[in-house]
């Protein structure tokens, strides 16, 4: 099946919604559905209006994990018995057993792996999820139309996503944090800043001043943070005992190809 005709379905008025589409990410996936020519209708709080769901082809679900399965139940009974339900909650385990739980049709969980403010030349991967009743043609539907709009879709199930959420985005929070709460009290460290670490500070603030309650959110959604938190710390213990060239040699993996081209 091709882009084209899988997707075709999707053009109709209001044959796609978004739930959810005065947030960031759910405005985002709003203006591009519609810039590509998809007929895409828009609800959100305090969804006071629910047509569009006897309507739509496909339901994107855009709201926070914290609220996520109480918005399902409000809105479910609204939509076609042969309606695709996604979300595209940064947690997987969670949502993907709440969404089966509630909606016995197609379900596909998503995560765009990027944000709202992003340039279309930028790589933008988005994990795809399929649920247990999920039909083959509803997952390509689904999968084409994140494609349509300039993704790389690949397709994982929610415990290697959720695992791999709690060593990438939850690790990069809670150290982020822990760090800063460790440096932010100390007045005598200001005459010491180095531009390194300024750098750190300026990538940290909006993670955790206008995203922190957020991130904090998706730490205790996620099953798997406390084991990515163990396992970072027998890594600082090993900081702690002064084993620094092992760390060194562990964390230089990342750029093994950089060496291995340089060596050729």
């Amino acid at each position: 099946m091709t882009s084209t005709n899988a997707c075709s379905a999707l053009l109709a008025p209001s044959s796609v919604v978004i739930v959810g589409c005065f947030g960031r990410m759910g405005g985002m996936l709003f203006r591009e559905a519609g810039s590509k020519g998809y007929g895409v209708r828009g609800i959100d709080k305090p969804f006071d209006d629910l047509e569009p769901l006897s309507r739509a082809s496909l339901v994107i679900v855009c709201i926070p994990a914290a609220f996520f399965e109480q918005t399902l139940h409000r809105l479910c009974p609204h939509m076609r018995e042969d309606a695709i339900l996604c979300d595209i909650t940064s947690v997987k385990v969670a949502p993907m057993q709440q969404m089966e739980n509630i909606w016995q049709g197609s379900i596909v969980g998503t995560h765009p792996l990027f944000g709202p403010q992003h340039g279309m030349d930028e790589n933008l991967p988005i994990a795809l999820v399929r649920g247990k009743n999920c039909t083959n043609t509803a997952f390509e539907l689904v999968r084409d139309f994140f494609v349509s709009l300039g993704y790389r879709a690949f397709a994982t199930d929610a415990d290697t996503h959720d695992k791999a959420m709690a060593r990438i985005q939850n690790m990069n929070f809670i150290t982020s944090l822990a760090y800063c709460a460790q440096t932010a009290d100390d007045e005598t460290l200001k005459e010491f800043i180095t531009p390194s670490f300024r750098r750190r500070l300026n990538a940290a603030k909006k993670l955790l001043t206008e995203d922190g309650a957020m991130f904090a959110g998706l730490f205790d959604s996620n099953p798997y943070s406390m084991q990515a938190v163990r396992q970072f710390s027998k890594l600082l213990s090993l900081a702690s005992a002064g084993d620094i060239d092992l760390l060194l040699n562990k964390a230089q993996r990342w750029w093994k190809d950089d060496h291995a081209r340089a060596g050729n």
